[in-house]
């Protein structure tokens, strides 16, 4: 059950820190407690690993994946964004806690036993890190790392080069990128027993809700659209998650123009996992949200051969029927001034079609994978079409490798468990200026063209 203290509930907004951007759209958002029977609201459950992750825990807690109280609890001082999960005594729950009438039993678990047997195969796992020294440290999850460190996967190849890569080729064309790096393996200390690749190297990222003065709270788009992880493909469009950007950024203008590069990167560089997961907020005054840095931006086609976005946009997702009308109409139903969006476009492809076809060439992408993004990049549209003329080389790549970004650093159907809960769907509270015309009306349509990917190897 979630409620919250009688006096942050009361204090006036501008004195109070924001924890999810549907408490902007409506003032009865704090009405009433959210109680669920096993799950977590999403706006919490969001926080938590998926896939096997989260799978391994469960095991090790001795829980089901889908009961995720002992799970949150676990991870509570290492949570994305802001929030910490602090454990109380029984006995000591607040009365308005239990303001909603139903019973409330104390759950106690064992914090340490995941870090002493942890043993994983077959993934691509991701741990918090602090850097000291040219070294990555594994944190304790103790809130405390900065970093965000992935190593390679036992089923996709060269996961970790691609990623950097892909991250490379988005900066230089103007995307807000973090700080990333490739990282030998030699380079990871207090790396846990898990079962590796013959590969060389891990994808670091540095975090983008944290930094010298503390933790910046974020939540991704799945939160805000009280939608639940195996719902991340579905229910909503990408003009879904620009008109809420529309109308509570507070920076509406330049959030806009940045999606909207980040949607033609997406195109470009053929990653189909931009769901909403992968689209989030930060609150870097505590109060007013603006769209984080990008992350996890990879070439996707390589490990599931898809053709097509995560989300529809324009009523499709497929790659190749994506144009410059295709973006005049995403804005149009967004509420975005187009006159303000092309010429950053416009200047955005101008710079991949200048600098990428050089830029690749040094980038440690493998062969085979360069080879596939010449291809896809010859299949786009016209207007987003790289053509490739010269004869490319190869080079070997044998160091570590560092870039610094702007800022600082996640399907359809119901898990096994079914953990009942209901919270209230969030989309109908970010209508658009028109007061004939709500979000609503788009997922209507979004719905009708769905044909959303299998789940994300990533």
């Amino acid at each position: 059950m979630l409620t919250f203290d009688p006096s942050y509930v009361v204090a006036q907004p501008e004195d109070r820190p924001t924890f999810t951007l549907p408490q902007l759209a409506s003032s009865r958002y704090f009405e009433k407690p959210l109680a669920c029977s096993q799950r977590l609201p999403p706006v919490l459950s969001n926080l938590l690993p998926e896939g096997a992750m989260r799978s391994h825990m469960a095991k090790v807690l001795k829980t089901h994946p889908d009961n995720e109280f002992p799970l949150f609890a676990w991870v509570g001082q290492d949570l994305p964004g802001a929030l910490i999960a602090t454990p109380i005594k029984a006995g000591e729950i607040p009365g308005w806690a239990l303001a909603g009438g139903l019973p409330a039993e104390p759950v106690q678990i064992d914090a340490k036993a995941l870090a002493q047997t942890f043993s994983l195969a077959g993934v691509q796992v991701k741990f918090s890190s602090s850097k000291k020294d040219g070294r990555f440290n594994i944190g304790a999850g103790d809130g405390n790392g900065d970093w965000i460190v992935k190593t390679p996967s036992t089923i996709h190849t060269d996961v970790p080069a691609n990623e950097y890569s892909m991250m490379e080729l988005a900066r230089s064309m103007g995307i807000m990128v973090p700080e990333t790096a490739l990282v030998p393996l030699s380079d990871l200390d207090n790396l846990p027993a898990i079962a590796l690749p013959k590969e060389q190297w891990a994808y670091a990222i540095r975090r983008f809700d944290r930094s010298p003065g503390g933790r910046i709270h974020a939540e991704d788009f799945a939160q805000v659209f009280g939608q639940y992880a195996h719902d991340k493909y579905s229910r909503q469009s990408y003009e879904s998650v620009a008109r809420a950007l529309g109308m509570f950024s507070r920076d509406r203008l330049g959030d806009a123009q940045e999606m909207a590069r980040r949607l033609l990167v997406n195109t470009l560089l053929g990653n189909g996992d931009a769901h909403l997961k992968n689209w989030s907020l930060i609150y870097p005054d505590q109060q007013h949200p603006e769209l984080a840095p990008a992350y996890d931006i990879v070439f996707t086609k390589p490990y599931v051969h898809e053709d097509g976005n995560a989300l529809n946009m324009d009523k499709t997702k497929v790659w190749k029927h994506l144009s410059m009308a295709s973006f005049e109409r995403w804005a149009k139903k967004a509420d975005i001034s187009w006159s303000a969006v092309k010429p950053h476009l416009k200047v955005a492809m101008e710079k991949a079609r200048d600098v990428w076809p050089k830029q690749i060439r040094d980038l440690p992408l493998n062969e085979r994978q360069k080879s596939l993004l010449r291809e896809h990049w010859g299949t786009l549209s016209p207007d987003f079409r790289i053509e490739v003329s010269k004869p490319w080389q190869t080079e070997t790549h044998s160091t570590s490798r560092t870039a610094k970004g702007r800022g600082g650093d996640q399907k359809d159907g119901e898990s096994v468990a079914g953990g009942r809960c209901q919270p209230e769907r969030q989309d109908h509270l970010f209508e658009t200026h028109d007061p004939e015309t709500n979000i609503d009306d788009h997922l209507d349509e979004a719905e009708e063209n769905d044909d959303s990917p299998g789940p994300s190897p990533f």
